[in-house]
């Protein structure tokens, strides 16, 4: 009966602390456009400067409708325009409060019925239940983990990653599987996939996945922006950018999107000049640490990282390079490998979720400059890639918390293909040599 209470009692404190966090969307509308071609997009990107969209889904010319939320200043002109081009709209979500409020609801009912027993790549855990369960692991696990310290966030907050390895990253002749998560603060179910990754090479390795963790050495790094995403669960759950402040620049907009800070045609195309932008690039290429760390890790290993993987939320792709739509020179064994990982996903996947694209983002999606997939392939990481984890259908950044496992599942397995394919390439490259 204690126990009961005291869980009542912490899911009312809950409650009663998320209450009024959404309402700073009250104003805010979102709808889905209906694209048919590729200058639909332009239109699309055009207004998105002008009318400061947030585009929830990109969407796919006569494949898969674009979200975009809009602020109630800017709803008009943005139908009149869609009007104007003849471009095919609808209401979307009409009340984000609501949504948002019913699915922290939904969060909480969840732990409710798990009666505290949590795991956290079961749930959406906060930054400090992740760095517990690594630190869980690098204790009961020291033969094969190392957890690290990259360094501190904006904010103080310490931005650990694991090494997961059968020789202690001493052995030349094994790649590395480099991985990050949760770079957009927002997308909170991409934090789960790199600790269920952690779960099934470290806690529950299958004889049949033994090859994983003795042919190839692991780079988990599970929040990439702990500042951002740790103001999505206190502030702002739309929040995507880390939260730098500089007032020379503006003294009310915190904030670079990290995903642009990379240097790789810095601040040329995809991106705002508007600090209070969701995609803007920063004052100069590394500007937020949270990018720095992810080039620190790919230099310190770089003539071994085979493969990077970059774990966003949501769509349903596995992107490579370049988005100026240029290719690299291994353009063929990328879309092989990106293939490989699609397809072992789609597997298992949902059948009502949709089944993975491949491809070069600026093709499949739009341009950018400055992105983490672009600039470590620059530098010599032979598969570079973003995964958009699974959509679906309604849900968008609101998955229901018992879809998780699922995620989780369907992602390994196209992570555990994309290795072993990877590797082979590796092997090839190693005895070379």
């Amino acid at each position: 009966m204690a126990t009961k209470l005291f869980l009542a009692t912490v899911a009312l404190y809950f409650n009663l602390a998320l209450a009024g966090k959404n309402d700073i969307f009250s104003s805010y509308k979102v709808h889905g456009i209906k694209l048919r071609e590729q200058s639909d997009l332009k239109i699309l990107a055009e207004l998105s400067s002008k009318l400061n969209l947030d585009f929830w889904s990109h969407g796919i010319p006569g494949v898969r409708d674009a979200i975009v939320m809009v602020s109630q200043e800017n709803e008009l002109k943005l139908l009149d325009n869609l009007d104007d081009n003849r471009i095919e709209h609808y209401l979307y979500l009409a009340d984000i409060v609501k949504a948002f409020d019913e699915h922290d609801e939904e969060i909480s009912n969840w732990r409710r019925k798990r009666q505290g027993k949590m795991i956290p790549f079961e749930d959406y855990p906060r930054y400090s239940e992740v760095n517990e369960y690594m630190e869980l692991l690098a204790t009961q696990y020291p033969d094969i983990v190392t957890l690290v310290n990259a360094g501190p966030s904006f904010e103080g907050r310490d931005i650990k990653y694991l090494k997961i390895s059968t020789t202690n990253f001493t052995d030349p002749s094994k790649p590395i599987y480099f991985m990050d998560a949760a770079m957009h603060a927002r997308e909170w179910v991409t934090t789960p996939v790199t600790l269920y990754t952690m779960h099934r090479l470290v806690e529950n390795l299958k004889e049949d996945d033994r090859d994983l963790l003795e042919q190839v050495d692991w780079i988990i790094l599970p929040i990439t922006n702990p500042d951002g995403y740790e103001f999505t669960h206190t502030d702002n759950r739309l929040w995507r950018r880390t939260r730098s402040f500089r007032p020379e620049i503006s003294t009310s907009c915190y904030g670079v999107d990290a995903n642009r800070n990379f240097n790789i045609s810095f601040n040329t195309i995809g991106v705002s000049s508007n600090p209070c932008s969701d995609t803007y690039p920063g004052p100069s290429p590394f500007s937020e640490v949270e990018a720095l760390y992810i080039r620190d890790i790919a230099f310190e290993h770089l003539d071994r990282i085979q493969l990077y993987l970059n774990i966003h939320s949501y769509g349903n792709f596995i992107l490579f390079g370049y988005d100026d739509l240029t290719f690299p020179p291994n353009v063929v064994q990328l879309h092989y490998v990106g293939a490989v990982m699609g397809a072992a996903i789609d597997t298992v996947k949902l059948s009502s979720s949709p089944h993975y694209l491949v491809g070069n983002s600026a093709l499949l999606l739009y341009p950018v400059s400055g992105s983490a997939q672009d600039y470590l392939q620059y530098v010599g990481v032979p598969f570079s890639y973003t995964i958009e984890l699974p959509e679906f259908g309604g849900y968008d950044f609101r998955v229901p918390p018992q879809y998780i496992e699922q995620i989780n599942k369907e992602t390994w397995k196209g992570i555990a293909a994309s290795a072993r394919a990877s590797v082979l390439f590796y092997r090839q490259r190693y005895n070379s040599s």
